[in-house]
C-alpha cells in the first residue's frame, strides 16, 4: 500500500441512477405558478444558485458561489415540503414536477482512438511528488496489468519533465558555444577542456550543498543555478590559464613551466578568491533564508521572499566555493601535467631518433 496521497478520484463511469426532473407546465400554468421559481426550488435542493465566482489566492482556477439548502435538506422528499406562491395560495411544488429515475449513462474518454481513464491525487505536505511516482512506477511493475495498458504520468511530472529537457538542452547549447569561443581564443584543445571539465565538476558542489543544507533538487532553479555558475567557473579559470599563456610567452626560456605555474597562481589568486567571495558573501543571506529590511531595520527569517530564490543561492554559493578549489587546485596540476606529459613524449622522442 502507498501512503501519503490524499485526495485520490478517478473517470471510471460508475453504476447507478440519476434523477430526471422536469416541471410539468399544464399544471403549473392552472395555478398560474411561475416556472422559473420552479425551477429555482429546485436548484435549492440540487446543485444550488450559482451567485457569482471566486479565485482564491492559492489558485488560478474559479470556484463557484452557490446557496442552497443544508445537506441533510437535500432530498428528494424535500421537494414535497417546498411551497411557492401562486395566485391560489401557497401550493407545494411537487405539484409541478414529474421526477424519473433513469439508468446512468458512463462517458467513454478517447484519445488518438484510445480509450483512456484518468487518475487524479494529492500529495501530503512534505512529501516529494517525484518520490510517489518513483513508487508508484515500481508498484506497477508488479501489479500485472495487461501489456496493452499504457501507463503516462501527467500533471506536476509532465511539467518536471518538459523542464529537465529544457533545461539540459540549454545547458549543452551553452558549453557547445563556450567550448567554441574558448578554442577559437585559446587556440587549443586542452585549455578548453580544463575550462569545461571545471564545469561540470563544480555541480558535485552544488550537490553536497543541498544535501548539507537538505534540500532537494528542484529541476527549474536547480538547473538555473547550475547554468548560472557556469558563467563564474569559467570566467575564474580563464583569468588563471590566460595569464599562464601570457607567462609562458614572456618567459620561455628563464623559467621552468613549474616556475611559471606558481607565478600564475600567485598572481592570480587574490582576483579568483576575491570573486568567489564576494559572490558568496552576497547570495548568503538568501541560503540562510534572511530577509533584511534597511528601512524598518528589522531582519526576518523564513520570509517567502527567500523560499523562492534559497535553493538557486545555496547551489551557487556550495558550487562556486567547490570550483575554486578547483580553479586553485586542479587546473594548476592538470597544467604541470600537460606540461610533464608534453616532456616525457620529446624525451621518447629523442630516444627513438637516438
Amino acid at each position: 500500500m502507498i501512503g501519503g496521497l490524499t485526495n485520490i478520484v478517478d473517470s471510471r463511469p460508475l453504476p447507478g441512477i440519476d434523477w430526471q426532473i422536469k416541471v410539468d407546465r399544464a399544471q403549473a400554468s392552472k395555478f398560474s405558478a411561475d416556472v422559473s421559481l420552479i425551477g429555482k426550488s429546485v436548484q435549492l435542493v440540487s446543485t444550488g444558485i450559482k451567485l457569482g465566482e471566486y479565485r482564491p489566492d492559492d489558485t488560478d482556477e474559479e470556484v463557484d458561489i452557490r446557496i442552497r439548502y443544508p445537506s441533510q435538506y437535500r432530498t428528494l422528499e424535500e421537494l414535497d415540503n417546498i411551497r411557492i406562491n401562486t395566485e391560489k395560495g401557497r401550493v407545494p411544488i411537487g405539484n409541478f414536477i414529474i421526477r424519473k429515475a433513469e439508468p446512468r449513462v458512463g462517458t467513454i474518454n478517447r484519445t488518438d482512438s484510445r480509450r483512456e481513464m484518468t487518475i487524479k491525487t494529492d500529495v501530503e505536505d512534505g512529501v516529494q511528488v517525484d518520490g510517489k511516482i518513483q513508487q508508484i512506477q515500481t508498484w506497477l511493475k508488479g501489479a500485472g496489468i495487461d501489456p496493452r495498458v499504457k501507463v503516462v504520468f501527467k500533471g506536476e511530472n509532465e511539467e518536471q519533465n518538459k523542464a529537465r529537457e529544457f533545461l539540459v538542452r540549454a545547458f549543452g547549447i551553452a558549453l557547445f558555444i563556450m567550448a567554441i569561443i574558448l578554442v577559437t581564443q585559446f587556440n587549443s584543445f586542452y585549455s578548453a577542456f580544463l575550462i569545461l571539465s571545471a564545469v561540470i565538476m563544480s555541480t558535485i558542489g552544488v550537490f553536497i550543498g543541498l544535501l548539507i543544507t537538505e534540500q532537494a533538487f528542484g529541476i527549474v532553479m536547480g538547473g538555473i543555478s547550475v547554468i548560472a555558475l557556469a558563467g563564474i567557473v569559467v570566467n575564474n579559470n580563464i583569468v588563471l590559464i590566460d595569464t599562464y599563456d601570457r607567462l609562458t610567452v614572456e618567459n620561455k626560456d628563464a623559467d621552468s613551466v613549474r616556475d611559471v605555474i606558481l607565478r600564475t597562481g600567485a598572481q592570480r589568486l587574490r582576483p579568483v578568491i576575491l570573486t568567489s567571495v564576494t559572490t558568496i558573501l552576497g547570495l548568503l543571506p538568501m541560503v540562510l533564508a534572511l530577509n533584511i529590511d534597511f528601512v524598518t531595520r528589522e531582519v526576518t527569517h523564513g520570509a517567502p521572499s527567500t523560499q523562492w530564490w534559497r535553493q538557486l543561492a545555496t547551489a551557487i554559493v556550495f558550487g562556486l566555493g567547490f570550483a575554486t578549489v578547483l580553479t586553485l587546485i586542479v587546473t594548476p596540476s592538470a597544467l604541470m601535467f600537460r606540461a610533464n606529459l608534453k616532456a616525457w613524449f620529446q624525451k621518447r622522442k629523442q630516444v627513438f631518433t637516438a
